[in-house]
């Protein structure tokens, strides 16, 4: 037996005008629907997954958005060797805890209650269903050791989707947080 030769190799010029005619015929109409059942199948597990992971994020860009907040009202009060507070603020004039913790926070000089304040900072709205702080939603304030004036606070944050976070505030200023979503959401 002989090796195949050079020309064995090569297509008959109406063999190729049939491949590429072939090539150039498209899809058919079980590929096509093929195709679509995969996307949909896929399409359908990755989305909600998608919207779980947006609501994680959500929370968990509020907690540093909140953590950020806390911590520079403390080492403004630090720095400053006087009372700080953090406080929702929707006018940014003074500190209104009615409002709610989902109003844009404001860091005054001093208590914040009064339209003399000194505005130092302000930050955004939150974007989460719920914020709250304590139970008597008082303001957050710091003394000029850095210590948070009364006794252990929690802000409870409550995201979409059965997702949460707590921030804990002790009474030395320091800030942590564990992500459990709370039981008032």
């Amino acid at each position: 037996m002989h090796p195949p030769s050079h020309q064995d190799y090569h297509e008959t010029p109406a063999a190729n005008r049939q491949r590429v005619r072939h090539l150039t015929q498209g899809f058919t109409l079980i590929e096509l629907l093929v195709v679509i059942a995969v996307a949909v199948i896929m399409a359908t597990w990755a989305i909600p997954n998608y919207q779980q992971f947006t609501a994680r994020n959500q929370v968990a860009a509020e907690v540093m958005r909140l953590k950020s907040a806390l911590a520079m009202t403390r080492s403004a009060a630090i720095m400053r060797r006087s009372q700080v507070t953090l406080c929702p603020s929707p006018t940014l004039q003074y500190c209104d805890v009615a409002a709610g913790w989902e109003s844009p926070l404001a860091i005054f000089a001093g208590s914040g209650d009064d339209g003399d304040a000194e505005l130092l900072r302000t930050l955004g709205k939150s974007r989460l269903e719920s914020l709250t702080y304590r139970k008597d939603n008082r303001p957050v304030r710091y003394q000029a050791l850095g210590r948070s004036t009364g006794y252990n606070g929690t802000f409870r944050l409550c995201g979409r989707m059965e997702t949460g976070s707590h921030v804990i505030v002790n009474n030395t200023g320091r800030i942590r947080s564990y992500n459990r979503r709370p039981s008032t959401c």
